[in-house]
């Protein structure tokens, strides 16, 4: 009968952040396969948990989830943990849930501590919708796909960044998104945690004056509907109406749907673009 994979939520600062039960299967487990055993066994020491470790991180993890993934089938039972936090977010823990799925085995989650929520719940911003994009890509082409992507997002907006680049991603991220009201968190849960409400403008200039220490959150206000509505209508109206209409049928639509479009884009009655479109001819 095969194991089962537990992801086992761990601490991003203060070691206190760990549940009953975590600290229960890290010690009933036959394993544990952490992201930095170097890291890691500093918690288990401080738990006095003994039991056997292994290293699975992102330059092993496709020959080693291979091997775990056996040692599962064989009746093992695992734990995953990370650095910090929930594995499987933003982490390689994603790719052993996937492999232990496609081979049948059990997989659950014990929950706990993550940045991500952490941040987002201290941040003063808009919290029933949000995009957690981690890190951004280091490939150029990448990275910028993902900021033009995010010029129009309205969901709250969650990112990490080193501290040594807090302030070149922040430059990047204003040029991108212009001036937003953001929050930027360190240390979190740690004795010198930092809240920082400001904007882009304001917190680019504090940090240029200001070395920032410790692991980085940055949380961005979304764009307003009513902005996202004005700045189409905008653009909209910049069109001929001939060339609003090209635009549509270019994508399939035929006439009278193409108008319907071009109506509500343009906030007018369906028969008003119609008798413009009259006047034209």
């Amino acid at each position: 009968m095969a194991g089962t994979l537990y992801l086992c939520a761990t601490p991003i600062g203060n070691l206190e952040d760990i549940t009953f039960r975590v600290l229960r299967i890290l010690k009933e487990v036959d394993l544990i396969a952490a992201e930095d055993t170097r890291n890691s066994i500093k918690l288990l020491n401080h738990f006095e948990i003994t039991t056997p470790m292994t290293s699975y991180h992102e330059y092993n993890k496709y020959d080693k989830g291979k091997y775990l993934v056996n040692k599962l089938l064989e009746g093992e039972n695992i734990a995953l943990i990370t650095d910090a936090g929930t594995p499987g977010i933003s982490d390689p823990g994603e790719e052993l849930v996937k492999m232990a799925y496609e081979a049948g085995i059990t997989v659950t989650s014990l929950p706990g501590a993550s940045a991500c929520v952490t941040a987002l719940s201290l941040s003063g911003l808009p919290t029933r919708r949000f995009a957690f994009e981690a890190f951004l890509p280091t490939d150029k082409k990448e990275r910028q796909d993902i900021l033009n992507e995010l010029v129009n997002e309205t969901r709250t907006i969650i990112l990490y960044e080193a501290p040594h680049r807090l302030v070149k991603t922040l430059k990047m991220l204003f040029e991108a998104l212009g001036d937003r009201n953001i929050t930027i968190l360190r240390e979190l849960t740690k004795k010198h945690e930092t809240v920082f409400t400001s904007t882009f403008e304001k917190a680019i200039a504090y940090y240029e004056e200001n070395d920032a220490k410790g692991e980085c959150v940055i949380v961005i206000e979304g764009k307003s509907r009513e902005e996202l509505i004005k700045e189409s209508q905008e653009k909209w109206l910049s069109w001929t109406l001939s060339e609003h209409m090209d635009h549509y049928m270019n994508q399939g639509m035929n006439k009278k749907e193409a108008m319907k479009a071009v109506a509500d884009d343009r906030g007018v009655p369906k028969r008003d673009i119609y008798a413009m479109l009259l006047n034209e001819e």
